[in-house]
């Protein structure tokens, strides 16, 4: 496999802030939505739940064979994470 040689445009540097994402996928990829949530969790009486409005403000395509690579990525910093912030 080639070694792959980020570059990040000034513009993309600060990211975009993302509440939570949803996952998923079609025949030939995987799709990753980042939401935001847009208004205040408001009680819906009618269906007794609390409806939490949001907006994607990216949506991400990757292609099957990657999705184990995020994974494994994700699984390294989340242990990384983990172990940065024991005790505090």
């Amino acid at each position: 496999m080639p070694r792959i040689q980020l570059t990040l445009p000034p513009d993309k540097a600060a990211g975009v802030f993302a509440d939570f994402v949803r996952a998923w996928h079609t025949k030939d990829s995987f799709i990753l939505d980042f939401s935001a949530y847009t208004d205040p969790a408001v009680r819906d009486d009618t269906a007794d739940d609390i409806v939490q409005q949001s907006a994607v403000v990216s949506r991400v395509r990757i292609p099957p064979a990657q999705v184990f690579e995020l994974m494994k990525a994700l699984e390294q910093q989340l242990s990384a994470w983990e172990t940065e912030n024991k005790g505090k």
